[in-house]
């Protein structure tokens, strides 16, 4: 039987996560990977494969700790009023303060998407996976904040909503005032 690691995989998993957030995965070498999280390169390959494997639980990461938490009020059996503006309004807050920090801005997922290996097919449904997720969560979050509209106008904001929410997301890592702006805007358009 073998040793168990003699370190915490949640903890690898999140600097590596931050890592790859902050320079992409493209520009990530493997020397940075054991600067970040204290491991050997044997110790990364035995225990996640390779590059990839551990940029894959990077991303589960990302999603389960940094994505999902923020959108679980849109995603409650009974969303507030109040839950979209907030949601918009938290990730305006997280761009500034993060910005002002050495931790990474915008999104993992979108940054990834734009790079060569948004090529590959299990990025791809990761990402679109994630954009449903999303827009399901804000398509919720219209239809508490706009009762009486109908289906398709919902809908509509949703889409509008969503893609803003996205497009703020890129522009943070390069002018996090803008993209503080657009959530600002998106966010009083709805208020």
């Amino acid at each position: 039987m073998g040793r168990a690691p003699a370190y915490d995989t949640a903890t690898v998993v999140a600097s590596a996560r931050n890592l790859f957030w902050k320079k992409g995965f493209d520009a990530v070498s493997l020397s940075d990977v054991e600067k970040a999280t204290g491991l050997s390169r044997s110790s990364i390959y035995h225990a996640f494969g390779n590059m990839r494997g551990l940029f894959d639980a990077a991303v589960q990461d990302y999603l389960d700790t940094v994505v999902r938490p923020r959108i679980r009020p849109l995603q409650a059996p009974d969303v507030a009023s109040d839950a979209l503006a907030r949601y918009l309004t938290g990730l305006a807050d997280a761009i500034g303060r993060l910005g002002d920090s050495d931790e990474p801005t915008g999104c993992l997922l979108v940054g990834t998407a734009g790079t060569a290996l948004g090529d590959d097919a299990a990025i791809r449904q990761v990402v679109g996976a994630y954009h449903a997720e999303l827009l399901a969560a804000v398509t919720r979050g219209v239809a508490a904040r706009f009762p009486d509209d109908d289906a398709e106008t919902v809908a509509a904001r949703a889409t509008s909503i969503a893609g803003a929410t996205i497009a703020a997301m890129t522009l943070a890592r390069v002018d996090r005032r803008e993209a503080i702006r657009l959530l600002d805007v998106t966010s009083a358009m709805i208020r």
